[in-house]
């Protein structure tokens, strides 16, 4: 990516402006103190900001903000940098504002099931502080030891359980943040309903484009019963697709559904030692959870769909432990591939499950026509993929040959009748391809909404809402067969 040159007698005057409201400690400007905020996950591309402010509460937000309203500085919000969509790339010319200080349990209810956290609670300490109370927090993103709670509102993530418990959106309850300027808002409400237009809603997912995060009030729900894992061998992947489909076609909603292929479980299984079946051309894990005879009438019956379904092999966690280890595996796929190879490229889509194996062949097809492997790894239950494309950032080609097999695979989910991304938002790794998902009248409104919440474009600029001049770039480079550089990032 395009490096953006810091101006100094800028940087000068905004943190001047900076120290006046935080301690020193919290104002990085010195280059090898911004440099660890230079990229998300999505490590391919960087950007080093020019000022990190590292706030402790809410009014030292309010107060960054207001500074940076009052000298038009984009903003761009962080919290543990797992995202992997680019959604948390700094501005050359921007402050990044990380959350990270914020990481307080503010409350747990155990009567009215809910916690009011900070965004800089981890997703798993959720779920640790509500232990005691027999309840837990759903969505679990395979990074949920380091991801925070303020970057999945940002991304709407999802997990292995997003299946029967939901998303991010469908956990959340109200969300308190700050505008650009500054003024406080409120979403939202820990009531079934509150007043109004659904803002709650428009916020998780907006990747930070709207407002920022400072306090989140989530659902927590009782611990299942009894909770059992089987684990499905296939020697055609195709067939592993369709027997996902024919799982949720029988009336059955598992509480997790996942996939992976051979070069994924092989990866997996050398990491994690889950006890994987290697000799499977996919794997498929499907779980139940409920009191004990809802969880074994469940278990019996995915076993004969997917015995139907063509399965080789089934086995079922016999003890928790093993099902903890089953997911084990599952979990832990992203850092596993990145053993084998110098990178990776996680992808995010998703398409009708019906067209999972379609999908799985198309992929095939590109990673012989890129020469790049591509293991896969997916939330199968609702047809959202995770392919993994193995390359070597060291070598620009391979880089570039990446991005186009990527691009293709999004541009194939769009025309399966799927979407550009599942969980790990837009950012700049999709904003090409939102020109190929809407039209320009879509893409209009969404920037509609963005000027009514951030009429400068300071939050979290060239992200996630192509201009009009890129999508009308991108159509002519599509139709030449080119790939627009993300490099190429607009300006609000």
């Amino acid at each position: 990516m395009r490096a953006e040159p810091i101006n100094f007698i800028r940087q000068a005057e905004v943190v001047g402006r900076l120290l006046a409201v935080l301690p020193r400690e919290a104002v990085l400007y010195q280059s090898e103190d911004t440099r660890p905020y230079e990229c998300d996950g999505l490590s391919a591309y960087r950007q080093v900001p020019m000022i990190v402010a590292l706030p402790a509460d809410e009014a030292e937000v309010q107060a960054v903000l207001r500074i940076c309203h009052t000298l038009q500085v984009p903003v761009v919000a962080r919290g543990a940098g797992t995202g992997l969509s680019g959604g948390a790339l700094p501005m050359g010319d921007g402050v990044l504002l990380s959350l990270a200080k914020m990481k307080s349990i503010l409350a747990v209810d155990p009567v009215a099931c809910v916690a009011r956290v900070q965004p800089g609670v981890r997703n798993i300490a959720i779920s640790e502080a509500a232990a005691p109370y027999g309840l837990y927090y759903a969505p679990d993103p395979s990074s949920q030891i380091a991801c925070t709670i303020g970057g999945n509102v940002a991304e709407n993530s999802g997990g292995v359980h997003c299946l029967k418990y939901g998303l991010t959106v469908h956990n959340v309850l109200r969300v308190r943040g700050l505008g650009v300027t500054g003024e406080i808002i409120e979403l939202g409400s820990e009531a079934l309903d509150a007043p109004g237009y659904d803002l709650l809603a428009l916020v998780i997912g907006s990747e930070g484009m709207l407002a920022i995060t400072t306090e989140v009030t989530v659902r927590l729900i009782p611990k299942p019963e009894v909770a059992r894992c089987i684990m499905a061998s296939f020697d055609d992947v195709e067939k592993a697709g369709n027997a996902v489909a024919d799982v949720i076609g029988a009336g059955i909603i598992p509480a997790g559904l996942e996939m992976m292929d051979r070069p994924a479980t092989r990866a997996v299984e050398e990491f994690v030692h889950a006890g994987y079946d290697l000799d499977a051309a996919a794997l498929l894990l499907c779980e139940s959870d409920g009191t004990a005879e809802e969880v074994e009438e469940e278990i019996a019956r995915m076993s004969g769909v997917l015995r139907r379904s063509g399965a080789t092999g089934i086995r079922i966690s016999a003890s928790e432990a093993e099902r903890l280890k089953f997911w084990a595996g599952r979990k832990a796929a992203f850092p596993a591939v990145g053993r084998i190879s110098p990178d990776y490229y996680c992808m995010d889509g998703t398409i009708p499950r019906k067209r999972l194996g379609e999908i799985l062949r198309f992929i095939a097809a590109m990673e012989s026509k890129y020469g790049l492997r591509c293991p896969n790894v997916f939330h199968a239950g609702d047809g959202n993929l995770h392919p993994l494309i193995l390359f070597d950032a060291n070598n620009p080609d391979e880089l570039e040959r990446t991005e186009r097999f990527a691009g293709e695979v999004l541009e194939k989910c769009i025309a399966v009748g799927g979407t550009i991304t599942g969980e790990h938002g837009v950012g700049i790794e999709k904003i090409n391809q939102m020109c190929m998902q809407f039209s320009a009248s879509e893409l209009a409104l969404f920037r509609r909404v963005k000027q009514a919440f951030d009429a400068d474009g300071l939050l979290n600029p060239g992200k996630n809402i192509p201009t009009l001049h890129r999508c009308a770039e991108y159509g002519r480079m599509h139709v030449k067969g080119g790939q627009m550089p993300h490099g190429d990032l607009p300006r609000f």
